[in-house]
């Protein structure tokens, strides 16, 4: 049965499902009213649902039973990157980590970014598609694009930094506990600077690798994921 997004639904409402999900509906799916599919609110519940009706303004569905919940969010790691300079680079890094499993994202603009600005709603739409093709019931929260001043202060109980140059003799994988809130920080293709890796430090953000090589941004990103992921496995 397909699986559409809203974070509206309830269950014994009827609510309207935004511009992108009708038209799956109404022009892809093709399908009619009475036609049972699922809803996932992202914020850990499934519904079985109806469609009510199908018009311009969107489809109108009736939301019934619950059928799925997770009381608690599949991960605590929130991962803030720099966007790569080549944006689809950046979009497959997004598809991957809400398939693998991430709680946050925060792209950094950072001293050596190529990319100061992105399209939220474009990059919206890449996690929700992620979301629903890997059956989760948790979507990610993609923060605006902020400059790396503002995520030094955070608040996560762990918080880490990987860079290429001069790469750090201790692992992620070694530290990460995927039990806590967690923060890693991952540079532009450039790196970060030797201001910004001093501040993070101060800041106390603990300089570790991802492995043994240099990682490009998007894959250093899918890597730390995966690196929580199998963590997760291993408690």
């Amino acid at each position: 049965m397909q699986v559409y997004y809203s974070p509206e639904a309830v269950s014994g409402q009827i609510i309207s499902l935004d511009q992108n999900e009708s038209h799956h509906i109404a022009k892809v799916m093709r399908m009619q009213p009475g036609d049972s599919i699922y809803v996932v609110d992202g914020k850990g519940s499934q519904f079985a649902a109806k469609i009510q009706g199908i018009a311009k303004a969107g489809v109108q569905i009736a939301v019934e039973t619950c059928v799925k919940f997770e009381k608690t969010p599949e991960s605590l790691l929130h991962i803030a990157i720099a966007p790569t300079k080549n944006i689809s680079r950046f979009e497959w890094f997004l598809e991957k980590v809400t398939e693998i499993g991430v709680a946050e994202i925060t792209p950094l603009l950072c001293e050596n970014s190529e990319r100061k600005h992105i399209k939220p709603e474009r990059l919206e739409k890449i996690i929700v598609a992620a979301m629903k093709q890997s059956k989760r019931l948790y979507k990610p929260v993609l923060h605006d694009l902020q400059s790396i001043e503002n995520v030094f202060n955070i608040s996560e109980l762990e918080k880490f930094i990987a860079y290429c140059e001069d790469i750090p003799d201790e692992q992620l994988i070694s530290h990460l506990n995927p039990k806590r809130k967690t923060i890693v920080l991952i540079g532009p293709e450039g790196d970060f600077s030797d201001t910004e890796l001093k501040t993070a430090i101060q800041s106390g953000y603990k300089p570790v690798a991802l492995g043994n090589y240099r990682l490009r941004t998007e894959t250093a990103g899918v890597v730390v994921s995966q690196i929580a992921q199998d963590k997760a496995l291993c408690f």
